[in-house]
């Protein structure tokens, strides 16, 4: 039997790493074959010598996202323990350690999954950059964050947001409003995305400015778009 020991910064770090009622920690043994006990900031791993020191590589990956100040979550110990296993997967610490900066109270946003980074990686690279994938996957959030980032950094002067103005088979002229009221529900998707990355005063300044423009697709043709951040979502 082999044993190994682990030095928390705080019981906070501990309860963030273990999960409500020790769930991750449950997971880790079973899925291990180990044994893990705590005791205020220190923890013992207890177990077979190589999976003992999987455990020790995979708690120090989940202690990175920890420490980020991001939430762990179920899929992240579950990912991590197969990276253990798969040597083609890419380590848990590597994908969030690729984090956006931005400027509001939550800082900063982090890819969650390998395919993620890879998108962040081709933002940080490319000058276009297509994403496919299904709703929910993070396409739009993710270009929001890289999009204020370079804002805020100085890298490009505005943001343009934009996006198809009528679902298939509509008219604007035959939706009620006027032109504001008649595309503002279309566009409200990226409204959403831009208030999770910058604080609502920051984003009406801006707005009012034309440092941000949300327009319809429609309303782009023969605009000249130098030193921009364009976001066209449901391309």
């Amino acid at each position: 039997m082999a044993e190994q020991s682990l030095t928390l910064r705080s019981t906070q770090e501990a309860q963030a790493l273990f999960g409500k009622h020790d769930r991750y920690l449950r997971t880790i043994e079973r899925a291990l074959g180990i044994s893990v006990v705590a005791r205020g900031d220190e923890v013992k791993v207890t177990g077979q010598e190589g999976a003992v020191s999987k455990a020790t590589r995979l708690f120090e990956d989940l202690l990175v996202i920890v420490r980020s100040g991001s939430p762990l979550h179920t899929g992240d110990v579950e990912y991590a323990l197969r990276a253990l296993e798969d040597p083609r997967l890419i380590q848990l610490r590597q994908i969030y350690q690729e984090r956006i900066e931005v400027p509001s109270k939550r800082r900063f946003v982090i890819p969650r999954t390998p395919g993620q980074k890879a998108y962040v990686d081709a933002m940080r690279t490319h000058d276009i950059v297509f994403a496919i994938g299904p709703a929910g996957t993070g396409k739009t959030h993710l270009a929001m964050a890289m999009a204020v980032e370079n804002l805020t950094k100085g890298e490009v002067s505005r943001i343009i947001l934009t996006r198809p103005a009528v679902e298939a088979g509509e008219r604007l002229g035959y939706l009620p409003g006027d032109l504001a009221e008649k595309i503002n529900p279309y566009l409200r998707p990226l409204y959403d995305a831009l208030y999770e990355m910058m604080e609502i005063d920051m984003v009406q300044r801006y707005l009012d400015r034309g440092i941000i423009e949300v327009a319809p697709l429609a309303y782009m043709r023969g605009r000249t778009l130098n030193d921009s951040f364009i976001i066209l979502d449901e391309a």
